[in-house]
C-alpha cells in the first residue's frame, strides 16, 4: 500500500498527464477514499483542465466537500484559460461568499482574464478587490495589473500601479517596459530601463524584447543598434526570442543587412522570424529577396500562414511578374487555403496588377465567402484596367449584400473614375462618401478628386480645394495637381505648386522632371535645362524606366 501511495504522489507531482491516465488516477483516488481531500482534488482538476475536459474538472470540484484556496484557484484558472470568463467570475463570486477567501493568485488570475477579455470595467473592479483585501502592495497582483493595463493600452494606469509599488520585481519592470514599447513610447521605456539599471536590477531577455518593440521607424536605428550592443554584452545573443525580435526591429527600420545577419545566426528560426525577414524585404522594396526567402522557408518544410502568404503575393504584384505569383497560387491550392479571404483578396490584387484581370475575377467568383476587402481588391483591379462600369456594378453588389463600404472602397471607385475619365461620376462618388456614408476624405481621396478636376481643366478650383485643406497638405495631392498642370500646359500655376512641394521638403525627382517638361512645353528652355542639370548633377535621381508587366512564358 505504501508503494502504491508513493507511485500515486509521483504521478500527481507531474505537470501533465494524459486524459486517459488522469481518469485512472481519478478512479484510484475515489477507490482509496482520497477524493474528499482538497490536495488530491486540486491535482485531478488541473490534469482535467490541461486536457480541456472542463466538465470533468467541474464535477470533481462540485463533489469536493472541502475546498481549499488552491482548489478554488485551479477551477477558476481552468475556466479563464478556456476563455469561459463568465464562469470564472461566477465561481469567484461563490468563493467570496464561502469560508475560503481569495488570495493574490486568485486576483492575478482574474486580472489576466479581464485583459484577455478586454474587460476594462472588470479589471477596475478587480483592482478595487485587491486594495480592499490588503493586497495593494503585493508584487504578484501589482505585476498582473501592470501587464493587464498595458495590454489594454492604458499605459498611464499601468505606470501609476508600477510607481505605487515600493519594490517592483523583475517581472513588473519587464511588464512596464513592454507596455511602453508595445504602444510606441520607446523613450519612456528607455528611461525606465536606465532607472532599472541604476537600482541594480539585472535585465533579462524579456527586458530587451520590451525595449525593442517600440522601435518602428528607420530614424531610430541607432537606438536599436545600441540595445543590440547591450544584448551582446549581456550574453543574450544566443537567446532565440531576443534574436527574433532583433530581426523584426531591423526589418521595421529597413536595415535588412543587419536583419539578415541576426537571422543567419539563429539555429532554427521560427515562423514569426521568417515572416519578419520576408515582410521586411518586401516593405524595403527588395521584392526578389522576399520571394527568394519565401522559397527557402518552404524548402525548410515550414508552413506559411495566411498573413505571410498575402505579404509575398503583394511582393509578386509589385514586380508585376505573374510567374512567382502563380507559383504561390499553386502553393495555396496544395495547402487547401484557397477559401481564406485574406489570401484570395491578395491573389485578386496580384493578378490584376500583373495584367491578368480575368484570372483575378475568376478567383473572386469562386470564393465561398467574400468580405469588403475582397470587393475592394476587385474594384481596384477593374478600375486600373479601365473597367469602370464593372467596378460600379461590384459597388452596387456590395450594397445589395449588406456589406458596408469603407475608405478603401471609395478610393478604388475614384481611381476607376480617373482611369476612365468619368469626372461627373467621380464627383458624385466623392459626395456620397462624405454625405451618405459619413466617411471623412483622406489624402488618397483628394488625390483622385484633384485629378478629376484637372481632367476638366478646372485647375483653379482644384488649387482652391487644396488650399482649403488643413496643413500640412500631403505632397501627393500637390503632385496630382502638378501633373494636371503638365497636361494642361499651365506653367504659371505649376511654378506655384512646385514651390509648395519644395517647401514641404519633398525630394521626389518626378516632380522636378514634371516641372522641367512644363517649362519646355512653354518654350522656357533655360529654366528647363536648369532643372535637368539639377537632376543629372546627382542631387536628385530619377527612377529608370522599366518594362512593367511580365507574363507567363510560352514555349515555342
Amino acid at each position: 500500500m505504501l508503494f502504491q501511495f508513493q507511485l500515486l504522489h509521483l504521478d500527481l507531482s507531474k505537470v501533465y498527464q494524459s486524459l486517459s491516465r488522469t481518469k485512472q488516477l481519478h478512479a484510484l483516488i475515489i477507490k482509496t477514499h482520497l477524493s474528499h481531500d482538497p490536495f488530491y482534488a486540486t491535482r485531478i482538476v488541473r490534469f482535467y483542465a490541461v486536457n480541456g475536459d472542463l466538465h470533468s474538472a467541474r464535477k470533481v470540484f462540485d463533489e469536493s466537500p472541502s475546498r481549499s484556496v488552491y482548489l478554488w484557484n485551479s477551477i477558476i484558472r481552468a475556466h479563464a484559460q478556456a476563455h469561459k470568463f463568465d464562469h470564472s467570475f461566477s465561481l469567484f463570486n461563490r468563493m467570496v461568499r464561502s469560508e475560503t477567501k481569495p488570495d493574490n493568485f486568485t486576483y492575478a488570475c482574474l486580472i489576466r482574464a479581464c485583459s484577455d477579455n478586454f474587460d476594462l470595467e472588470g479589471l477596475r473592479l478587480m483592482q478595487c478587490g485587491v486594495t480592499v483585501s490588503g493586497l495593494g502592495l503585493d508584487s504578484i497582483c501589482s505585476s498582473a495589473l501592470v501587464t493587464a493595463y498595458s495590454k489594454l493600452g492604458l499605459v498611464d494606469e499601468a505606470s501609476r500601479v508600477f510607481h505605487g509599488t515600493p519594490q517592483p520585481d523583475l517581472v513588473m519592470w519587464n511588464s512596464m517596459i513592454w507596455g511602453y514599447g508595445n504602444f510606441g513610447f520607446w523613450d519612456k521605456g528607455l528611461e525606465l530601463f536606465s532607472m532599472m539599471r541604476y537600482m541594480k536590477v539585472v535585465p533579462d531577455g524579456y527586458t530587451f524584447v520590451g525595449l525593442l518593440l517600440g522601435l518602428k521607424d528607420s530614424s531610430l536605428i541607432s537606438v536599436g543598434q545600441g540595445i543590440h550592443g547591450l544584448c551582446l554584452k549581456s550574453n543574450l545573443d544566443s537567446n532565440d526570442h531576443v534574436c527574433s525580435v532583433l530581426v523584426s526591429m531591423y526589418s521595421r527600420c529597413r536595415c535588412m543587412d543587419s536583419a539578415h545577419k541576426v537571422f543567419s545566426g539563429l539555429f532554427e528560426p521560427d515562423l514569426v522570424t521568417w515572416s519578419s525577414l520576408i515582410t521586411g524585404y518586401s516593405q524595403s522594396g527588395d521584392y526578389e529577396k522576399a520571394l527568394f526567402f519565401f522559397k527557402c522557408l518552404n524548402m525548410e518544410g515550414k508552413k506559411a500562414d495566411p498573413i505571410l502568404i498575402a505579404s509575398v503575393l503583394a511582393a509578386a504584384s509589385q514586380i508585376a511578374n505573374v510567374a512567382p505569383g502563380s507559383e504561390i497560387h499553386a502553393y495555396v491550392l496544395r495547402r487547401g487555403l484557397e477559401s481564406d479571404v485574406m489570401i484570395s483578396s491578395a491573389l485578386i490584387a496580384m493578378y490584376s496588377k500583373c495584367g491578368f484581370m480575368g484570372i483575378g475575377t475568376r478567383v473572386f467568383e469562386i470564393m465561398p465567402e467574400k468580405n469588403i476587402v475582397s470587393y475592394n481588391s476587385l474594384i481596384l483591379g477593374l478600375g486600373l484596367h479601365g473597367l469602370a462600369a464593372e467596378a460600379f456594378r461590384m459597388f452596387n453588389e456590395i450594397l445589395r449584400n449588406g456589406l458596408v463600404p469603407d475608405e478603401s472602397t471609395f478610393s478604388a471607385l475614384l481611381c476607376a473614375c480617373c482611369h476612365s475619365g468619368l469626372v461627373k461620376d467621380g464627383r458624385e462618388i466623392f459626395r456620397k462618401m462624405r454625405k451618405e456614408f459619413g466617411i471623412e476624405a483622406r489624402a488618397e481621396h483628394y488625390v483622385h478628386l484633384v485629378k478629376l478636376l484637372g481632367m476638366e481643366g478646372r485647375l483653379e478650383e482644384a488649387y482652391n480645394l487644396i488650399l482649403s485643406l488643413p496643413e500640412p497638405v500631403d505632397s501627393g495631392i500637390w503632385g496630382a495637381l502638378l501633373s494636371c498642370c503638365d497636361a494642361c500646359g499651365d506653367s504659371e500655376l505649376a511654378e506655384i505648386i512646385a514651390q509648395k512641394l519644395f517647401e514641404s521638403n519633398s525630394e521626389k525627382s518626378a516632380y522636378t522632371v514634371m516641372l522641367s517638361n512644363i517649362y519646355a512645353g512653354d518654350g522656357r528652355w533655360d529654366d528647363s535645362k536648369k532643372l535637368r542639370d539639377y537632376i543629372t548633377e546627382g542631387q536628385l535621381r530619377k527612377t529608370t524606366g522599366v518594362s512593367w508587366i511580365k507574363g507567363f512564358s510560352r514555349s515555342a
